[in-house]
């Protein structure tokens, strides 16, 4: 999963998809607890895609602030 993809996605996608990661880890970790895990990189891979995923989010996030903080205030008359 590539940031530039995903950048492409829209916020309710990438909710959407840190969900599913998020099941996906919890059940690899009971595997890796049990010794039944086949690739333990595979957690490796989620949670770097779970810091990808919330990185983009708050990218989003702190540049809506920025461009509500550029906006002049408005004034009553």
């Amino acid at each position: 999963m590539k940031a530039e993809d995903i950048r492409e996605w829209d916020n309710v996608e990438i909710r959407a998809r840190l969900g599913e990661l998020r099941e996906e880890r919890f059940r690899l970790r009971f595997q890796m607890g049990t010794m039944q895990l086949e690739n333990p990189k595979m957690l490796q891979h989620i949670r770097r895609d779970v810091a990808r995923l919330n990185t983009i989010l708050r990218e989003r996030e702190l540049s809506e602030k920025s461009t509500e903080a550029a906006l002049p205030p408005e004034t009553e008359e």
